[in-house]
Order: C-alpha cells, then structure tokens, then sequence
C-alpha cells in the first residue's frame, strides 16, 4: 500500500507489535515517528537502514508533557501529522488470574495506559488533524472482550473501553473528516509475551486450536491492516474494528 508523503506516529514502537507497525509504515513509504518509554532506536535505525525516514523518541503515554512533545517533535521534524497508531499498552506482564486477586491499583495501572494514555494521544493530535482538513487515528485493541476471555478482567475491560471509544469518537469526528478505526489482534507471540511463561502455559495452545487458521499469530500477522486503515482504501471506514485472530471469532 503506498503511503508515501504520510507522517505517522506510533506509540509502543520499540518491540512486538508496535515494531513491526512502525516497520511496514516505514516500507509502505510514510515517514514514521516511532514513540516509547524508552526511546526505539533499534525501530528507526532499521527504518533508516531499508530507506525509509524515522525518528525515534522517548515518550511515557501516561504524561501528557511527553505526549504532546512528540506530536510537537513530529509537526517541527516531518512537517505535519497524518496518522496516529496508539499501540502503547500493558499485556505482556500481566499474569492471569481470577478477578478476585487482582487489586484495584492494578485495574488504576492498567487503565492509566491502555485508556486515559491512549486518550491523552488522540486530544493531542486532534487539534492538528482539524486544522489540516482530516487523518487518520487506528487504534490496536484485542480480541479479548469479542470472546470474553476470563482471568484477565482488568486487561479485557481496558480493551473493551478502547472499543467504545473507537466508535463515540468516530462518530464526533466525522465531520472533520479524521477516520477512527481499530484494530484487534489474538493472542500473538511477541516478545514481551515470550518472556511470560504463564501466559504461554495458559494461553497459547488454546488460542492457536480455536483458529480457523491453526497457527501461532506473529506481530506481522497485524501490520496489514493497520496499512489498509491509512491508505486511500480505507478513506471510506470509520469506526470499525477489525479483528485479526485467524479466524478466532466472527465478528
């Protein structure tokens, strides 16, 4: 898909998923700021290295000074903002368990990133895209709340939340022509979650042997259609969530 000329941001973009977003943007032609708690160095030197542009910054979604810094850096550096992937979010560590042992500043935690810092993102960009006559905002949500998985309460709420939002906030930013869509991964083997053994133990047979397509779901399994609501084929959709799980649920 040709995204040449588009300035993209990624938040979450120095491993798993958020990696290889940033990576395919960058080979699909847009010019791809690359945004993590630590900043993803290794994520734009290979951007750099297969041609594309890339700037890599440190950026904890939960601080709304560092948010809006990175959106300032991408308007100064690429000179606009056309795109925002809010990949940032807390799975990895998490260990499931039943609802019952998970406290309630674990929810505040979890909530912190993958809604209140995913909303951070979007009130800083917003105002540009208004500006400049529209854009472009993809969400990366789960299949979780779909399927209603059990002993991660906290993690499937936060998801199903970043749902609603996806919609409401499609439907409020219509008339300034920014698209909202998400997109919900399965459980997929990234790296953070390679280095979860429970997850792994708990999750990973179960979930290949539910797919209509029965294979482990790797981080590039994600990275198409995140292309396709950024490019001109999607110029049309809003408010929509695509899940990407191998055929796990029909939604």
């Amino acid at each position: 898909m040709d995204l040449a000329g588009k300035k993209i941001i990624v938040t979450g973009a120095a491993s798993g998923i958020g990696r290889s977003i940033a990576l395919s943007l960058g080979a699909n032609g847009a010019a791809v700021i690359a945004a993590d708690i630590h900043e993803p160095v290794e994520t734009v030197n290979s951007i750099l290295t297969a041609g594309g542009r890339g700037i890599a910054i440190a950026a904890d979604v939960t601080q709304a000074e560092q948010v809006d810094a990175m959106v300032v850096r991408c308007l100064q550096d690429l000179g606009g903002l056309d795109g925002l992937v809010n990949n940032a979010g807390m799975y990895s560590s998490i260990v499931p368990r039943p609802f019952e042992q998970i406290d309630i500043e674990e929810w505040r935690r979890l909530f912190e990133v993958n809604v209140f810092g995913l909303m951070r993102c979007c009130q800083a960009v917003v105002p540009h895209m208004r500006a400049q006559g529209g854009g472009r905002i993809v969400n990366i949500i789960s299949g979780t709340p779909f399927r209603g998985i059990p002993f991660m309460l906290h993690y499937v709420a936060s998801k199903g939340a970043v749902v609603g939002i996806t919609r409401s906030l499609a439907r409020e930013l219509g008339t300034a022509n920014i698209l909202v869509n998400g997109v919900a991964p399965g459980f997929t083997l990234s790296e953070g979650v390679m280095n979860n053994p429970i997850q792994l133990e708990k999750l990973q047979d179960i979930s290949r042997n539910t797919r209509s397509l029965v294979r482990d779901q790797v981080p590039e399994d994600v990275v198409g259609a995140v292309n396709f609501f950024m490019s001109e084929g999607a110029r049309f959709i809003t408010g929509q969530t695509l899940l990407v799980d191998g055929g796990a649920y029909f939604n």
